[in-house]
């Protein structure tokens, strides 16, 4: 089955509207993270007193890309926060505009993708908060926000990621006594996650929330990220502008359905998903290891619309740490100011982490491929900021030495201004029928799909994409009935 199961169970149902009614809970809607103004004005009074990262079930209305940049107390804007890469250090003549995901709860936006997947079986019943843990399977900050949300829901949680992945996620999730379990290997690692999650699952009070498979992971980015995007861009493009591009790294690929988004808005646009150059699945039917944390690889997630992507472009991965140096490093900083950077924009540069440098040079290879320039603007997400990297800063400095200004100024002529159109394909449609089947491996001989769910993926749209798409309205339905329900608001 291709859409998400909305059958109800009355008894699971029951259980959780009572925790609900005991915990004080209301679970908002996607129409109310797409359009905070529709959240109540008792909710708003509420959090201006709690912290951004608080565990507070109010904070589940703060699963917006529209939060004021504050870590407490802050409530919503019209316009996200965002980032623009000027041509100084892009390189490149065209606009480069990065929506920040920094503040989110977690500091990450994956904490969304997890909402979108637990929500639907929590409303309907066949996720027991009294008898059910959800496990959360992820190559960092999936299970991370998994691991929240369970807190905010009063569920059991789970998080699974691998032993590799950087201290600051580990710490954090013992900081709120989440349940870990560390899988051997780093980001590339997937498989080894999966059969963790297999194990898992012959208990019968262990629910999977596999963010690969899991449509209410594109569910959510569909309509709340595509809509957060259409609408920055409508904010600040200038005359004679058009949206010309949008590039997000894999991971689990739910950022992409933002993308199908963005192409039904602006159909002339052009979507690019990302990879690492160390492991290039996509690109070369390659596998291998690589340090772009925040993104998996050696398969190609169910939840993938290949047929909607139009090429794949590879980071080495050495070239966001270089980079991460340079935007977080005082060496780096002075560097930048001398050469004409903006305090105001030195200031916000850290709210690039790995990933979202990975998806800017996704931007700046798109750029100088198709010829981009003044008129032309490209669009991606900054999955979460470099306060999760803290130690990767560190490991890099014992790694390479002292940072300096000289460094500096070689990390951004090699690996900003001197970004090459290599490592890149324009996915013709037989490149794309070749990944989409790449999914046969994973999807139906070791995780149990089908045959004809994975034709249906390629060949009828309307029945599944715009299909999954359109639930968010019985979705949002079912939340109404539950907090009815409920009774807290």
């Amino acid at each position: 089955m291709v859409k998400i199961d909305l059958s109800v169970k009355p008894e699971g149902r029951k259980h959780n509207i009572r925790k609900a009614r005991e915990n004080g809970i209301v679970i908002p809607k996607f129409s109310q993270m797409q359009d905070p103004s529709l959240i109540p004005d008792s909710i708003k009074d509420r959090l201006k007193n709690v912290g951004l990262w608080d565990v507070d079930p109010l904070n589940l209305f703060r699963i917006s890309w529209k939060n004021e940049a504050k870590e407490k107390g802050g409530l919503f804007k019209d316009v996200p926060n965002f980032v623009e890469i000027p041509s100084s250090i892009s390189g490149v003549p065209c606009r480069i505009i990065a929506m920040a995901g920094k503040w989110f709860p977690t500091g990450c936006h994956k904490v969304g993708a997890s909402f979108g997947c637990l929500i639907p079986r929590l409303v309907t019943g066949q996720f027991d908060s009294t008898y059910h843990h959800a496990v959360w399977p992820s190559t960092g900050n999936y299970c991370r926000g998994g691991a929240f949300n369970s807190k905010l829901l009063s569920c059991k949680g789970i998080a699974i990621l691998p032993e590799d992945m950087s201290r600051e996620r580990f710490d954090w999730l013992k900081s709120i006594g989440a349940e870990i379990i560390a899988t051997p290997g780093c980001e590339s690692n997937v498989k080894e996650i999966f059969d963790k999650t297999n194990e898992l699952k012959q208990q019968d009070n262990m629910m999977i929330f596999n963010q690969f498979a899991e449509m209410g992971n594109p569910l959510w980015h569909y309509n709340v990220t595509g809509n957060a995007l259409a609408d920055l861009f409508e904010a600040v493009k200038k005359p004679g502008q058009r949206l010309s591009g949008a590039c997000f790294t894999s991971g689990s690929a739910g950022t992409m359905s933002a993308g199908d988004l963005l192409k039904e808005k602006y159909p002339e646009m052009k979507l690019a998903v990302g990879e690492s150059a160390q492991c290039p699945t996509i690109l070369d039917n390659g596998f291998g290891g690589h340090r772009i944390e925040g993104i998996g690889d050696k398969h190609i997630p169910w939840i993938h619309n290949v047929r909607n992507t139009d090429m794949v472009i590879d980071i080495d991965d050495n070239d966001p740490l270089r980079i991460l140096r340079l935007f977080n490093l005082p060496e780096g900083q002075a560097f930048l100011k001398k050469h004409g950077i903006t305090d105001e924009l030195i200031s916000i540069l850290p709210w690039l982490g790995i990933s979202g440098i990975a998806n800017m040079l996704c931007c700046i290879k798109m750029a100088k491929y198709y010829e981009f320039n003044e008129n032309d603007v490209v669009m991606t997400v900054l999955t979460d900021s470099a306060v999760m990297y803290e130690s990767r800063i560190k490991e890099m400095n014992e790694e390479h030495g002292a940072y300096t200004e000289f460094e500096a100024e070689k990390d951004h002529a090699l690996y900003l201004l001197n970004q090459k159109t290599d490592l890149m394909m324009e996915l013709t449609y037989a490149d794309r029928k070749r990944v989409h089947n790449l999914k046969y491996y994973t999807w139906v001989e070791q995780q149990g799909k089908t045959v004809d769910d994975l034709n249906a993926l390629w060949y009828d749209r309307e029945g599944t994409w715009d299909a999954v798409h359109r639930q968010v309205e019985d979705i949002d339905r079912m939340i109404d009935e539950f907090n009815a329900e409920a009774g807290v608001i």
